[in-house]
């Protein structure tokens, strides 16, 4: 018979988070696949554990392979990151995604999760949000991202390592605004833990003479509601809007699209009156 895939949630910082039943499930599998094996050696040197381990980080996958023929063959797998809930913003996810194509059983074993953690101390509507992970590398993609999710209503979620922070923020300001509010939780559960509710504009200004420290997760508040349906934009107030994107770098596809969300127009009408704006203010130059 075919063993057992479990996913094992670890503490997010304080180890003294660690339920009984991660450590238990840690003591009983096989094997153990980790997203590093360095860090979850020293979680098993905590717990008094010895166990064989295999990498699945994101450039070994090709290990999957090997990670799910051992599991068919009978061994059970305890699948962890190197903190927090695997499988979320984690390579892991495509494992998980092959082993229940081919019949493996799946198991959860939750324990803390950073973005519900952060989320629950924020201060922010916790009735609806939308988990992001961490935005793209890539410039244009990331614009684009963002440009997605002008009109997102719900509190949006994000990770940001300390070396790239001021520059998320940056973004964030300009694409969402100043005034936009934000609660950065840095290091959360650790020594160092910080929560701090702010605005887009005040973390800028922070960081540009505070090093940033320690691994973030910024729960943004969503876009303000429409208070009164009459106060709809125009098509040309969406077309102006456009046009403010374009000035950012967003090409005018991306643009016309993120002006038209949350509006009664279509991509392509935005698109349309967004060539006249471009049109009229070449002829005035």
């Amino acid at each position: 018979m075919a063993g057992t895939l479990y996913i094992v949630a670890t503490p997010i910082g304080n180890l003294d988070d660690m339920p009984p039943r991660v450590a238990a499930t840690f003591g009983a599998a096989d094997f153990i696949a980790a997203e590093d094996t360095r860090v979850t050696m020293k979680l098993l040197n905590f717990l008094g554990l010895k166990k064989p381990m295999v990498s699945y980080y994101e450039h070994a996958l090709q290990k999957g392979e090997g990670i799910l023929r051992r599991i068919e063959a009978g061994e059970s797998c305890a699948l962890c990151s190197d903190a927090g809930m695997p499988c979320v913003s984690d390579p892991g996810e495509v494992i998980v995604r092959d082993a229940l194509v081919r019949g493996i059983k799946v198991v959860p074993v939750p324990a803390a999760s950073a973005c519900v953690t952060a989320l629950a101390v924020s201060g922010q509507d916790t009735s609806r949000w939308v988990f992001e992970g961490f935005l793209p590398v890539n410039r244009k993609q990331k614009k684009e991202r963002l440009a997605a999710l002008l009109q997102e209503k719900r509190t949006t979620i994000f990770y940001e390592a300390p070396h790239k922070l001021r520059t998320t923020l940056d973004d964030l300001a300009n694409a969402f605004g100043a005034d936009r509010s934000i609660t950065l939780c840095r290091e959360l559960t650790k020594l160092h833990e910080d929560i701090w509710k702010t605005t887009l504009g005040e973390a800028v200004e922070h960081y540009k003479t505070n090093e940033p420290r320690g691994e973030y997760v910024l729960v943004m508040a969503g876009a303000p509601e429409t208070a009164d349906p009459e106060q709809e934009l125009t098509l040309e107030q969406a077309a102006q809007r456009a046009l403010e994107l374009t000035g950012q770098g967003f090409g005018p596809t991306a643009a016309a699209k993120a002006a038209a969300q949350g509006t009664p127009y279509s991509k392509s009408e935005v698109y349309k009156q967004l060539l006249v704006l471009q049109q009229g203010q070449q002829a005035g130059e």
